[in-house]
């Protein structure tokens, strides 16, 4: 990989067009040893949208926690509209002007979106007045281009749909500077292109955002200012219209890491997981998988483009034995695993990385050598006629850790210490360090930041090219790809026709993937 030098970007000038509605002066904050921010300045202007960028663990969050009032800081201070923010909580905060949409949504799924809004909203008074909620709700959609029904259950609802309602009860709660942290991780093209121009329309109206983003193609598209953060600092600031990628990434990991990812060419060996007609339904009854049928050679990734929620997780589940299976069959080179426990199916070559590294591929109170270990450790070398050999996981962490640069204060580090982007190269170091026939990636890199998404990416492709098979994942367009051989999108539980990359219309797969495009199933056929 290349490695490009970009220029010193930290004095070229902030635009100060507009009032400067926030500004926090010298903020520090420290858990025990960890100094999460260190004297950090930042400005935002009315009518301005700041793209706050960083490493995971750089710092992003513990500021905007402490802008939101949700964690006090040890020294600085913070001035907004003019006013101190002094000991503030979420609640002043929102009554101050400030509004915070998380990335993981705080909805009520058996709500409707009125009955959402109207939560802990002084306005919806002490009679509620639904009626009268939901026509502010319809009135501010139009406005915004947000196209949302008051009377909706939220959870049936898609993703980008619900993160509509979360943006409406911002603006409906009088908020002037918005937070949103990594809004478009979820969301179909056409999605993102909604929601981009919803940006625009709040800097039009003179409201200030700060977007917390990993995509430096939607910061430079979107953003007016750019302020990144480095091991709880300011590394450097910039306007977008003078910057690009590969000065982006310089300051945030030091390198560059937007240069093309290079593969071989695609020579695909025989099939080794055979897919044929596999459904699901869940505890309630819903079809969650539908004929789902495809074949996976060895030497190849398939990439399955899906908007979150359209049976993803069924399929990865289902394969890797944590779901049952309603219909259908699987076979793993030559082995019928469609009933087989979850312990004979890794036995047989498969591996599997979720998507949720914080509860499913992790323990986070376990060590970083402990989960090295968690799925060999009954065998040689970490036991020994039934018991524990604990310098066995100390040595194989600290190769792994080595190998894979995984950074931690050492083998017993418990894993929740970590950052996420470190977290998830433990993941990564221990399902690909099996040697996998079948590899499940489901998501691997959502989260992570251009540094640690390079990584993971260049051990899928390794895999790849020493002959494993991949099933990868992702609601990232532009990640499906770059890596997929074939590719297909998975919509409404049902798995697109796979298509060689090639072949792929990059339109049509973004339509289908919001449900408005043509879906050719694959029916009983495995492709």
């Amino acid at each position: 990989m290349m490695h490009v030098a970009a220029p010193d970007l930290h004095d070229l000038p902030v635009s100060r067009d507009g009032i400067a509605m926030l500004e926090m002066r010298g903020i520090c904050k420290t858990y025990g040893t960890v100094r999460a921010n260190r004297n950090i300045d930042l400005d935002v202007a009315a009518g301005r949208i700041v793209g706050l960028l960083g490493e995971n663990g750089s710092g992003k969050s513990t500021l905007m926690k402490v802008l939101f009032g949700i964690v006090a800081v040890d020294a600085g201070t913070i001035t907004f509209k003019g006013k101190p923010l002094i000991a503030h909580n979420p609640r002043t905060a929102i009554a101050a002007g400030l509004g915070m949409i998380h990335q993981h949504f705080t909805l009520v799924d058996a709500m409707t979106v009125t009955e959402n809004v109207m939560l802990g909203w002084d306005r919806a008074g002490h009679w509620l007045r639904p009626i009268e909620i939901a026509e502010l709700i319809r009135t501010t959609s139009r406005t915004y281009g947000l196209d949302l029904d008051p009377d909706a259950i939220v959870g049936d609802l898609p993703h980008g749909q619900r993160q509509r309602v979360e943006i409406v009860k911002v603006i409906l709660r009088g908020a002037e500077l918005l937070i949103l942290d990594e809004p478009t991780s979820n969301l179909s093209p056409p999605e993102i292109r909604g929601l981009l121009d919803v940006m625009r329309r709040l800097r039009e109206q003179g409201r200030g955002v700060i977007f917390i983003s990993h995509k430096l193609d939607e910061v430079l598209e979107i953003c007016d200012d750019i302020v990144v953060l480095r091991d709880g600092e300011v590394t450097g600031r910039c306007t977008a219209s003078g910057a690009t990628k590969a000065d982006i990434a310089q300051m945030m990991v030091g390198r560059d890491v937007t240069t093309t990812v290079e593969k071989a060419g695609h020579a695909p060996g025989a099939a080794v997981l055979h897919v044929v007609k596999l459904c699901r339904r869940d505890d309630a009854g819903i079809e969650r998988l539908r004929d789902i049928s495809f074949s996976l050679h060895a030497g190849e990734i398939l990439a399955v483009a899906g908007v979150d929620g359209n049976g993803q997780s069924d399929l990865v589940d289902v394969l890797a034995g944590l779901r049952d299976a309603t219909g259908g069959g699987i076979d793993l080179a030559g082995l019928d695993i469609t009933r087989l426990p979850v312990a004979e199916r890794l036995a047989a070559g498969l591996s599997y990385i979720p998507v949720d590294r914080a509860t499913t591929s992790l323990v986070p109170a376990m060590s970083v050598a402990d989960n090295l270990a968690l799925r060999e450790f009954d065998r040689a070398p970490f036991s020994r006629r039934g018991w524990l050999r604990r310098r066995a996981f100390e040595d194989h962490a600290a190769e792994r850790m080595r190998h894979f640069g995984i950074r931690a204060a050492g083998p017993d580090a418990p894993a929740r210490t970590l950052s996420g982007g470190n977290q998830q190269k433990i993941v990564v170091a221990r399902e690909i360090g099996r040697k996998p026939k079948v590899l499940m990636a489901f998501q691997p890199t959502w989260g992570l930041d251009p540094g640690a998404t390079r990584f993971v990416v260049d051990q899928l492709i390794a895999l790849r090219d020493a002959g494993g098979a991949i099933l990868y994942l992702s609601s990232s367009l532009d990640e499906v790809l770059m890596l997929g051989d074939r590719i297909a999108v998975m919509y409404g539980g049902r798995l697109s026709q796979p298509v060689p990359r090639e072949d792929a219309d990059i339109t049509e797969i973004g339509l289908m993937m919001a449900g408005a495009g043509a879906m050719a199933q694959t029916g009983s056929r495995a492709a």
